[in-house]
Protein backbone atom coordinates (compact mmCIF):
# COMPACT_ATOMS: atom_id res chain seq x y z
CA UNK A 1 0.00 0.00 0.00
CA UNK A 2 1.31 3.23 -1.29
CA UNK A 3 -0.12 5.22 2.02
CA UNK A 4 2.33 2.99 4.10
CA UNK A 5 5.39 3.79 2.14
CA UNK A 6 4.31 7.66 3.04
CA UNK A 7 3.42 7.39 6.99
CA UNK A 8 6.64 5.00 7.60
CA UNK A 9 8.49 8.20 5.21
CA UNK A 10 6.99 11.07 7.31
CA UNK A 11 7.50 9.40 10.61
CA UNK A 12 10.74 10.06 11.03
CA UNK A 13 11.33 13.24 12.46
CA UNK A 14 13.70 14.78 10.69
CA UNK A 15 12.10 14.00 7.66
CA UNK A 16 9.18 15.64 9.25
CA UNK A 17 10.68 18.08 9.45
CA UNK A 18 12.04 18.69 6.04
CA UNK A 19 8.43 18.40 4.81
CA UNK A 20 7.47 21.28 6.47
CA UNK A 21 10.18 23.10 5.31
CA UNK A 22 9.35 21.95 1.79
CA UNK A 23 5.64 23.34 2.43
CA UNK A 24 6.46 26.71 2.98
CA UNK A 25 9.39 26.82 0.67
CA UNK A 26 11.29 25.01 -2.05
CA UNK A 27 14.85 24.18 -0.54
CA UNK A 28 18.24 22.29 -2.18
CA UNK A 29 20.58 19.99 -0.26
CA UNK A 30 22.48 22.53 1.47
CA UNK A 31 19.78 25.20 2.51
CA UNK A 32 18.43 22.24 3.85
CA UNK A 33 21.28 20.70 5.76
CA UNK A 34 22.11 24.61 6.99
CA UNK A 35 18.78 24.79 8.34
CA UNK A 36 18.50 21.66 10.33
CA UNK A 37 22.15 21.87 11.20
CA UNK A 38 22.83 18.15 9.73
CA UNK A 39 25.17 17.11 6.98
CA UNK A 40 24.30 17.09 3.00
CA UNK A 41 24.78 13.52 2.74
CA UNK A 42 22.22 12.93 5.50
CA UNK A 43 19.57 15.17 3.97
CA UNK A 44 20.38 13.52 0.45
CA UNK A 45 19.21 10.25 2.51
CA UNK A 46 16.29 11.40 3.96
CA UNK A 47 14.93 13.34 0.58
CA UNK A 48 15.55 9.78 -0.79
CA UNK A 49 13.35 8.08 1.04
CA UNK A 50 10.82 11.07 0.92
CA UNK A 51 10.95 10.94 -3.21
CA UNK A 52 10.70 7.15 -2.89
CA UNK A 53 7.74 7.21 -0.81
CA UNK A 54 6.16 10.14 -3.41
CA UNK A 55 6.11 12.75 -0.97
CA UNK A 56 8.25 14.67 -2.87
CA UNK A 57 9.86 16.05 -6.14
CA UNK A 58 13.18 17.95 -7.71
CA UNK A 59 13.62 20.19 -10.04
CA UNK A 60 17.14 21.07 -11.31
CA UNK A 61 18.00 24.94 -11.60
CA UNK A 62 21.24 25.62 -12.59
CA UNK A 63 23.97 23.34 -10.68
CA UNK A 64 21.32 22.49 -7.77
CA UNK A 65 18.44 20.27 -7.50
CA UNK A 66 15.75 22.41 -5.29
CA UNK A 67 13.04 20.27 -3.88
CA UNK A 68 8.96 20.53 -3.33
CA UNK A 69 6.39 18.70 -1.84
CA UNK A 70 3.65 16.94 -3.93
CA UNK A 71 1.09 18.55 -2.36
CA UNK A 72 -1.57 16.24 -4.91
CA UNK A 73 -0.13 13.09 -3.56
CA UNK A 74 -0.12 15.07 0.37
CA UNK A 75 -3.90 15.39 -0.33
CA UNK A 76 -4.59 12.17 -1.30
CA UNK A 77 -3.07 11.06 1.69
CA UNK A 78 -5.45 13.22 3.70
CA UNK A 79 -7.70 11.87 2.08
CA UNK A 80 -7.73 8.60 2.24
CA UNK A 81 -6.69 9.33 6.17
CA UNK A 82 -10.08 11.10 6.56
CA UNK A 83 -12.03 8.56 4.64
CA UNK A 84 -10.46 5.85 7.54
CA UNK A 85 -11.21 8.44 10.39
CA UNK A 86 -14.82 8.04 8.92
CA UNK A 87 -14.98 4.26 9.08
CA UNK A 88 -17.77 2.95 11.72
CA UNK A 89 -17.14 -0.14 13.58
CA UNK A 90 -19.13 -3.03 13.59
CA UNK A 91 -20.00 -4.52 17.11
CA UNK A 92 -19.19 -8.72 16.72
CA UNK A 93 -22.43 -9.38 18.06
CA UNK A 94 -21.31 -11.45 20.57
CA UNK A 95 -20.63 -9.30 23.86
CA UNK A 96 -23.87 -7.85 25.91
CA UNK A 97 -25.09 -4.43 25.73
CA UNK A 98 -24.54 -2.37 28.98
CA UNK A 99 -21.65 -4.71 30.44
CA UNK A 100 -19.22 -3.39 33.03
CA UNK A 101 -16.64 -4.92 30.84
CA UNK A 102 -17.11 -5.74 27.28
CA UNK A 103 -13.82 -7.28 26.78
CA UNK A 104 -14.90 -9.69 29.16
CA UNK A 105 -18.19 -10.62 27.84
CA UNK A 106 -16.55 -11.16 23.85
CA UNK A 107 -15.96 -14.63 22.67
CA UNK A 108 -14.53 -13.65 19.70
CA UNK A 109 -11.16 -13.80 21.10
CA UNK A 110 -9.29 -17.18 21.48
CA UNK A 111 -9.61 -18.25 25.49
Amino acid sequence: MEEIKMFKAMADETRYKILLMLLSHNYCVRALAQNLGISESAVSQHLKVLRDAGLITGEKRSYFMHYKVDRTALKSLVSKLEALSQTIPESCGRWKEGSRNSHGNCKCKKS
